[in-house]
């Protein structure tokens, strides 16, 4: 029998263990940066296992370290957060949990995502890791990241000195759950779920009555109308053969029924980081990537976006435009906007319908 073949061998006798921790997690989930108990449960499992534990690392991620003898040191990373999102599966450990959201309302929480399956994985591995020491060297590393949800868990963890708290692994390994046949595990060459990011837009208008929409610029049509824009991006600018996903995950605007609102600016949550993303004769296009190939020649372009945002934030000046991280909204535009404010001062509708936020 090979060493995988032992190793595996003794799952067996875990499975009915691993799986009172799946539901456990599933009916306890938490929010980015709020993974506490979460983080407590992962972190019990592994010095149970004889691993030596650190926790607290950017926040509530926690690394084991299972010290073997010579060899590579192979990382497991698995996330610790769910999601925002009410459940409705019936089982009997369903989650009704709700807590308290960023804006004050509570909110119900889900592992729809399947961080709970992540993490039993990697606890059911680390188990099994530990009972086989005989069957392999080197250094296993198990390591569960927060905020996973929100892009920045991993960063504040490098941030706080993970590499200077456990050494450089040699490897890296993640898997993430895809709907599929049950018992399978499937795979393909090349980049897979992976090449992602995110951005946050705001579209500046200038308020007006419900009733007087010829006084406005109106900051919702114009969220329509890039939200359909960008739609047309994987069929119309991605060649076939390559892989993109475009996804509008969330719209806020308006604050009330008889107001029309200023509308609010374009935000990143990467505006630092991509600062070609946004061109100065034009609304920024955005992004959360899976995949694909974030320039094409000639052009300054993120393919995919998974967080667009039009909200009711007032805009000090009239036809304001803004990236974070670039100072206060901006009275000048550039000609071709200027020209476009103007048709939409006019009281014909169809000049709302002519303006193409993205045109170039």
């Amino acid at each position: 029998m090979s060493a995988l073949d032992e190793i595996l061998a003794g799952y067996d006798a875990l499975q009915a263990g691993q799986e009172a921790f799946y539901q456990d997690l599933h009916a306890h989930p938490e929010l980015s940066h709020a993974e506490h108990r979460t983080a407590g449960r992962a972190a019990a499992w592994l010095q149970d296992c004889g691993f030596t534990v650190q926790t607290g690392i950017g926040g509530t991620g926690v690394v084991g370290v299972l010290a073997n003898g010579s060899g590579p040191a192979v990382l497991l990373r698995a996330e610790l957060d769910a999601l925002p999102v009410k459940e409705d599966t019936g089982v009997d450990f369903a989650s009704t949990v709700t807590v308290k959201g960023a804006d004050g309302q509570q909110v119900p929480v889900d592992h729809a995502c399947g961080h709970d399956m992540h993490m039993s994985c990697l606890v059911g591995m680390a188990k099994l890791m530990a009972n086989h020491r005989s069957q392999w060297n080197g250094t296993l590393l198990a390591l569960f990241q927060p905020a996973e949800e929100t892009g920045d868990g991993a960063q504040g963890m490098v941030d706080d000195g993970l590499f200077k708290r456990i050494a450089a692994p040699d490897v890296a390994l993640a898997q993430h759950l895809l709907p599929g046949i049950a018992g399978t595990v499937a795979t393909c060459s090349g980049p897979f779920m992976a090449t992602e990011d995110s951005i946050k837009l705001t579209v500046y208008g200038r308020g007006s009555h419900g009733a007087l929409p010829q006084n406005s610029i109106d900051p919702v049509v114009l969220a329509a109308m890039i939200v359909v824009r960008l739609q047309t991006i994987v069929s119309r600018e991605v060649a076939p053969g390559e892989i993109a996903v475009v996804t509008v995950g969330s719209i806020q605007a308006g604050i009330g029924p008889s107001i029309e609102c200023h509308g609010g600016g374009p935000r990143s949550d990467h505006a630092d980081d991509n600062p070609k993303n946004f061109a100065p004769s034009r609304p920024p296009g955005s992004g959360k990537h899976r995949a694909g190939k974030s320039k094409r020649k000639g052009k300054n372009r993120v393919l995919p976006l998974d967080h667009f945002q039009s909200g009711a934030y007032i805009a000090q000046q009239s036809h304001a435009f803004s990236v974070p991280g670039r100072g206060a909204p901006q009275t000048r535009w550039p000609a071709f906007a200027k020209a476009k404010a103007g048709q939409l001062r006019n009281r014909s509708a169809g000049n709302y319908c002519s303006f193409d936020p993205l045109a170039t």
